[in-house]
């Protein structure tokens, strides 16, 4: 099948795949100004979403495509390292025209990947796996917490922690990174553009990963400075 077989195929999926968690993107920084604002709405977010089938669902199907991401990922570069064979090795400058972070996009994503290792076991290990399990509270410093307490998580992880808070800062330049150059390959191996449209495509998906990355950032910077006013406190168990 040359979707499978063709290196057109490969990058078509690992196109779609890397769009579908853009989207997730932008849903994930949603939740998270919620978090600034209420602690509260923060917290009945986390609990609408649970351990509902519908949020089930919704985590398997985005862990399927951020597996499939990966794994495309991985044999793309394979495939272009062994098709350059010691070309690869022939100049160490960049050639003009091509962008720092489409010549380490393996780099760049190897670091999302550790980081989101990192996210998940602090969140949704702790929150939506422990409700899987049947867990109704979780210990974090030592006090008793709902999985679906969300704002106790974030005071935990972030209020005061510097290390956590650079290391998610890291995280997201890593990010803005791989998406000023993901988002429009994606855009062109899609075929949605021409002449005109891909330079265009090319300044939105800066436009767009400046944004989504600034966000995040700044809610970041917010929690480690305030907190999340107006939510549980770190001892509270629903």
């Amino acid at each position: 099948m040359w979707l499978l077989n063709s290196s057109i195929g490969k990058k078509l999926i690992m196109s779609i795949s890397g769009l579908f968690l853009i989207l997730f993107l932008v849903f994930h920084v949603s939740m998270n100004v919620v978090a600034v604002f209420s602690g509260a709405a923060y917290d009945m977010v986390c609990g609408f979403l649970g351990s509902n089938w519908y949020a089930v669902a919704g985590t398997l199907v985005l862990a399927a495509g951020f597996i499939i991401h990966i794994i495309y990922a991985f044999i793309l570069t394979m495939e272009n390292r062994k098709a350059r064979g010691n070309d690869r090795y022939a100049v160490s400058a960049r050639p003009k025209g091509v962008e720092w972070a489409s010549q380490n996009m393996l780099v760049l994503g190897i670091i999302v990947i550790l980081f989101a290792i990192l996210h998940f076991s602090q969140f949704w290990y702790k929150m939506m796996f422990a409700e899987l399990m049947g867990n109704h509270e979780v210990m974090l410093g030592g006090a008793a917490v709902s999985p679906q307490s969300g704002s106790a998580f974030i005071d935990y992880y972030f209020k005061g922690n510097i290390v956590i808070t650079v290391l998610y800062l890291v995280w997201y330049a890593a990010l803005w990174f791989h998406l000023t150059h993901g988002f429009w390959s994606a855009i062109h191996t899609l075929g949605w553009n021409n002449t005109v449209w891909m330079s265009r495509w090319e300044c939105i998906s800066k436009i767009f990963a400046t944004v989504i990355c600034a966000v995040f950032a700044i809610i970041t910077i917010i929690f480690y400075l305030n907190g999340v006013g107006g939510g549980c406190s770190a001892t509270c168990v629903h």
